[in-house]
């Protein structure tokens, strides 16, 4: 009789696991979207969009970065941020942050232009008019790192127009 009660205790346990994994999913979903999207509403442009087909993208190409944690474009259909850290305690917060907080400052909508010297493409695609839809991937890398991806679809960052 010991037995069926321990067979239910462990899939309760089981059940409670694949809630909190869904639920962290969730939690990362809403801190890779509420950072952007607070930035487009700051220029009046609709929120993005989660799409699971855009984050699946993103996360294979992270998981295709998991032996060597390289800052590479994917090179593919969508518009992409890419975050790296040295350790794996940074999180979708601390990517968001650094492509709008740490650029923003940077971009002069006026001349559509970044400050010499300086990084604002993140930002300009994470404010993106053309941009609707997202999604992301978060990968911890072999030598201790970690590799985050958000990928745009449509694709932002046209040459010579402004973001919005």
């Amino acid at each position: 009789m010991a037995f069926p009660k321990k067979f239910a205790f462990f899939l309760a346990c089981i059940r409670i696991l694949a809630m909190a994994d869904k639920t962290l999913a969730q939690n990362e979903q809403g801190a890779y979207l509420g950072g952007q999207n607070q930035a487009r509403k700051e220029v009046n442009l609709d929120p993005l969009i989660w799409d699971d087909d855009v984050a699946s993208y993103a996360q294979n190409y992270t998981n295709q970065r998991i032996s060597d944690c390289r800052l590479i474009h994917s090179h593919g259909p969508y518009g992409e941020n890419l975050f790296w850290g040295s350790w794996t305690g940074y999180n979708a917060y601390d990517a968001v942050y650094s492509w709008v907080n740490a650029e923003k400052p940077y971009y002069n909508y006026t001349s559509n232009t970044c400050q010499e010297g300086k990084v604002c493409g993140h930002y300009t695609q994470v404010v993106s008019r053309r941009s609707i839809r997202i999604g992301c991937g978060r990968t911890n890398c072999y030598n201790g790192g970690v590799i985050m991806c958000c990928s745009y679809d449509p694709p932002g960052n046209v040459v010579g127009r402004r973001p919005y």
